[in-house]
């Protein structure tokens, strides 16, 4: 049975009746904790680097292995939301979650820490999706901007903060209580699920295509491996050259966007890509990969500007982040119930010119600028993504008929994941090369020449920005799409 408004919905005898809102509720605080852990390492890295007595490169992969794992496992769940019903994947996405953090809390080393990470994130990259195609088969249209504002709360908000909330946790207590605390709030979430979780979706019998889903794990997997070792590569550590996962993952996704083509609207299809038919759905992806793109390449620079260049500590860097996030958090309903009022693109244009606005002010950053003035900024550019974000995907989920939901919740979380490695490995290879320039062409010190590398970067963001408010032009609400369409049928 299928929901379709907020209400309670009938039950059979000796059943509670379905609430959606309350489904939607769980649902949104558990997404919120699983996501959390996708950023709550990068503050830890150094303490687990003396604690375990590993290299920069080894201990980075406690990150990098998390997204790998979420761009294998995504492309899937287009099959699984299909396939089993609502209630099944909940316990499965938060009893993987649970298990894994329970791994990395009483992990004597690396190794199965690294196994705890990679558990972890295959039930995140369940729980997304399920998020979003439960939203997309239980709200009313006129409503679904409030309740995507909840969602980018969790797409934007949870990696935004994980950096705050790993530091105040190791400013007290030593790094197995980032994942002691996680344990009884996931433990809770289920006990909840149990009473609340009931199925609102309906479920079909569909195929899995084996050879898809292992060129998807090629071609994502190869993509982001390679996109986050170019960091590594910049410091002299990669395993492998860097072309080779990028080169792989190129011709992998080649592949299978051929496979997928060819499989057309098939029960066999794994993810499918006739969503890509509807304009308002392809730009608005564009248009959330950039915004990602930027607050993940965000995430990775200014950390390393506060740490490197104005010589703060770790819980300082993790604060001067917090209002940004937070505000990010505040405005998500806030701009839902706009989008609600009016539209995609009274709110995208102008939340992309206040981000170019902001990256304009980046790119001013040197080592005798204000911290006030870093903290004002972050939050300028935070409210201008907060305005795009829950727009954008409501526009695209939105614009997709019901039974595209599923492959176009999976594909907008797979490039999620694709802009989050790409953005840092973007920000940072431009940081590098700035940098270099800087110590051969005016001899710079390692700080100057910090600051420098942090300035190009920003400076091309800022370019790019440009662009990117020429394209929120075009956006448009899934009324007017559906709209049209409906024109064009008669």
């Amino acid at each position: 049975m299928v929901a379709t408004g907020t209400v309670p919905t009938a039950a059979p005898p000796g059943k509670t009746a379905v609430r959606p809102g309350a489904v939607i509720a769980l649902l949104v605080v558990a997404a919120f904790v699983v996501i959390l852990n996708e950023t709550i390492m990068g503050v830890a890295l150094p303490e687990l680097m003396r604690e375990l007595d590993i290299t920069a490169a080894t201990a980075q992969w406690l990150t990098t292995a998390f997204l790998l794992t979420m761009a294998v496992v995504i492309p899937a769940t287009g099959f699984l939301i299909q396939r089993f019903p609502l209630r099944t994947l909940f316990f499965t996405a938060m009893g993987l979650f649970t298990l894994g953090t329970v791994i990395a809390a009483i992990a004597p080393g690396f190794g199965v820490l690294l196994l705890g990470r990679i558990v972890q994130a295959s039930g995140t990259a369940i729980m997304i999706p399920l998020l979003f195609t439960t939203v997309l088969n239980v709200v009313p249209a006129n409503r679904r901007g409030r309740m995507m504002g909840l969602i980018s709360i969790v797409i934007s908000v949870a990696p935004a903060v994980g950096p705050t909330v790993s530091g105040l946790i190791l400013s007290v207590f030593p790094w197995r209580a980032m994942f002691i605390v996680m344990v009884p709030i996931a433990l809770i979430a289920i006990a909840l699920g149990a009473r609340w979780v009931q199925n609102l979706t309906d479920t079909r019998r569909v195929t899995l295509d084996v050879t898809s889903v292992v060129l998807s794990a090629l071609a994502f997997g190869g993509i982001i491996f390679g996109l986050s070792s170019i960091g590594e590569a910049a410091g002299g550590h990669e395993i492998v050259p860097v072309w080779i996962p990028l080169v792989v993952g190129a011709v992998a996704l080649a592949a299978f966007v051929v496979r997928q083509l060819r499989l057309g609207s098939t029960d066999r299809v794994l993810l499918n890509l006739a969503v890509f038919r509807h304009s308002a759905f392809t730009i608005a992806v564009i248009l959330v990969v950039v915004a990602m793109t930027t607050l993940f390449g965000v995430l990775i620079l200014l950390p390393l500007y506060l740490q490197n260049v104005l010589g703060l500590g770790t819980l300082p860097t993790g604060l001067m982040l917090l209002p940004g996030g937070l505000l990010m958090g505040l405005m998500a309903p806030i701009v839902g119930n706009l989008f609600d009022r009016f539209g995609a693109r009274p709110l995208v244009l102008p939340g992309a010119i206040v981000a170019s606005i902001a990256l304009w002010g980046f790119s001013t950053l040197s080592v005798a600028t204000p911290i006030g003035f870093v903290i004002a900024v972050h939050c300028v550019l935070s409210l201008g993504l907060a305005f795009m974000f829950t727009p954008l995907m409501t526009s695209a989920l939105g614009s997709l008929p019901r039974e595209l939901y599923p492959h176009g919740s999976a594909i907008v979380s797979t490039v999620q994941q694709l802009a989050g490695a790409a953005g840092t490995a973007v920000f940072i290879t431009l940081m590098t090369v700035g940098s270099a320039a800087a110590v051969a062409d005016q001899g710079a010190s390692v700080v100057e020449a910090t600051a420098s590398g942090i300035h190009s970067a920003f400076f091309v963001a800022a370019c790019l920005s440009l662009a990117v408010i020429v394209l929120a032009a075009f956006v448009r609400t899934p009324t007017q799409v559906e709209g049209a369409e409906r024109v064009a049928a008669h």
